[in-house]
């Protein structure tokens, strides 16, 4: 019934309108009018860490839906979790310093790699059956 993966798809629009927000806070605590994307380093790295969280999502989503239909549920389960974590982890450590994303984005890495094997492998085998 894939309710873990719908799930999963529910805590990343979550985390979307998460980043979305700390945005739209850096915008007013720092004075920059929309539409301007620069003007204090504080808010670039909040708008950064959205749009390439937007970036991801686009990918994200579909590697997770692959793997739990064609791979192995339960496995798509963890790692779409553990994207969730590591998207986050990612957007906070981005927020914070540029520096501090680094540890975020290979846990989400792993995780999306991850996901598009096991949904590659699952559709591969499909269609050799």
């Amino acid at each position: 019934m894939h309710l873990h993966a719908a799930l999963i798809t529910a805590l990343t629009v979550l985390v979307l309108g998460l980043a979305v927000y700390l945005v739209g806070a850096a915008r007013s605590k720092h004075g920059i009018p929309a539409p301007a994307i620069t003007g204090n380093p504080d808010f670039e790295r909040a708008f950064r860490a959205h749009q390439n969280t937007v970036e991801q999502v686009v990918m994200f989503l579909p590697a997770l839906w692959l793997a739990a239909v064609y791979g192995n549920e339960q496995i798509a389960n963890y790692l779409g979790y553990a994207w969730i974590v590591g998207r986050l982890v990612y957007l906070f450590g981005y927020i914070r310093e540029a520096g501090k994303r680094s540890m975020g984005f290979m846990i989400g890495a792993v995780a999306m790699v991850g996901l598009l094997i096991l949904g590659m492998q699952g559709i591969i085998k499909a269609m050799m059956t």
